[in-house]
C-alpha cells in the first residue's frame, strides 16, 4: 500500500469520537439536556467511555451543554403546566440537576408568591370538577391530594382551600 492511500484510511477512534459528536449534535439539536443526560444517551449508543469524556469536555467549553441554562428552561416548562415547586425540585433531581446554584435558580424563577398564584390558576380550571362533590370534606380532599400531587406546598394548598372554596 503506498502512503498516499494510508492517508486516507481514518483510524477507528477517529471515527468513533466523530460519530459520538455528531451523536451529540443531533441529541441536543432538539432541547438542551443535562450533562447527565447527555452521557446516558451517548452510553446506550455505545460509545466508549473516553469518548464520551472527551465529547463532553469539548461541548462544556462551547457551551453547548450548560446545566444551569437547562434547569432554567426545564424550570420555565414546568411552570408553564401549572407544576409546584416540591414537583419541580424532584423533576430536577432526576435529570440529575441539583445543588446550591439550581436552588439559586429556583428561588429566582419560582419565588414563593408565585406558587400561589399558579396553585391558584390551576384551582380555577379545575373548579367545575371539583364542584360535583357535594359534600365539602370530600371535595376539600380531593382538591388537596390534586394539588398536592402536582407538586404545591402543603401550606399553599391549605390557604388557597381556605380562600377560594367558601
Amino acid at each position: 500500500m503506498t502512503e498516499d492511500r494510508r492517508q486516507n484510511f481514518s483510524s477507528p477512534a477517529k471515527i468513533s469520537h466523530q460519530q459520538a459528536m455528531n451523536t451529540a449534535v443531533r441529541i441536543l439539536a432538539n432541547r438542551d439536556h443535562s450533562k447527565y443526560e447527555l452521557k446516558q444517551k451517548l452510553q446506550q449508543r455505545g460509545f466508549a467511555g473516553n469518548v464520551i469524556d472527551t465529547v463532553m469536555v469539548k461541548f462544556e467549553r462551547f457551551g453547548y451543554i450548560d446545566d444551569l441554562r437547562t434547569a432554567r428552561a426545564y424550570i420555565l416548562q414546568l411552570k408553564r403546566k401549572c407544576f409546584g415547586r416540591r414537583y419541580i425540585r424532584r423533576a430536577l433531581k432526576k435529570k440529575h440537576l441539583n445543588g446550591a446554584a439550581i436552588e439559586k435558580i429556583l428561588l429566582e424563577d419560582y419565588p414563593g408568591g408565585h406558587e400561589y398564584e399558579h396553585a391558584g390558576r390551576l384551582l380555577e380550571k379545575k373548579m367545575k370538577t371539583f364542584a360535583r362533590e357535594t359534600d365539602p370534606q370530600k371535595r376539600n380532599g380531593k382538591i388537596y391530594r390534586f394539588l398536592y400531587s402536582r407538586g404545591f406546598s402543603p401550606a399553599v394548598i391549605s390557604d388557597l382551600v381556605r380562600d377560594f372554596v367558601k
